[in-house]
């Protein structure tokens, strides 16, 4: 015989629910708003449009960056796997890669916040994100150079560079002249097949003088 559930216990539960309920309306509002205005937003639109109060808002998410983080990490997974599922469903090596970069860069130009903060992770890598960018790249890199479709010394790193620089373009011409992002895409593509054999430039850093306490100087 079933026991019945203690009415106190019911009342603990309820909140819990809600709280989870809360939290995933504040997440989808979030990336909805981040997506149109970019990191700049009032977290003030972001409660208005998850029905929430500013209280709640901040009882899940106490500093602005959390939220963002939260949901750059999680568009971010999302544009990734967008963009190595259009390459998964190029059957040729060449047409995988190409269609890589177009998906990615096309989904790139409609999230204002990962236009903002993608170059950031050349530098400051995100293990979630960017080194789930570097896989797909790198089996986009082997299949390519395996059928000799793909400029000799051209590397993982490369790609990716690469990525990170077309980004660039796409965040400093998409509201002045969208679209101009996919002639310097087919440009740097063009760059990249194999009938281009010239040496590439070794990448070394360049002797930097340092002082006697081992900086370099200013």
């Amino acid at each position: 015989m079933a026991v019945a559930e203690p009415e106190n216990t019911a009342r603990r539960r309820a909140p819990r629910v809600d709280a989870i309920r809360n939290r995933e309306a504040i997440v989808e509002a979030a990336a909805e708003v981040l997506a149109e205005q970019g990191t700049a937003v009032d977290v003030r639109e972001i409660a208005r449009r998850s029905g929430v109060g500013m209280g709640t808002l901040y009882r899940h998410f106490p500093k602005k960056e959390d939220l963002v983080h939260t949901v750059l990490r999680q568009d971010f997974s999302r544009w990734a796997e967008s963009a190595h599922q259009a390459a998964i469903d190029a059957e040729d090596p060449w047409a995988a890669l190409t269609d890589f970069y177009q998906q990615a860069l096309t989904g790139y130009a409609r999230h204002r916040a990962i236009m903002e903060n993608f170059a950031l992770t050349w530098s400051v890598p995100d293990l979630e994100g960017i080194q789930q960018l570097r896989l797909v790249i790198e089996e986009l890199c082997a299949r390519a150079g395996a059928t000799g479709l793909l400029r000799p010394g051209v590397t993982t790193d490369d790609l990716l560079l690469l990525l990170v620089s077309l980004g660039h373009a796409v965040q400093i011409t998409d509201e002045c002249r969208p679209q101009m992002w996919n002639r310097l895409l087919r440009i740097s593509l063009d760059g990249l097949r194999a009938d281009h054999r010239e040496p590439l430039p070794t990448d070394t850093a360049p002797d930097v003088p340092t002082t006697h306490d081992g900086l370099s100087p200013n």
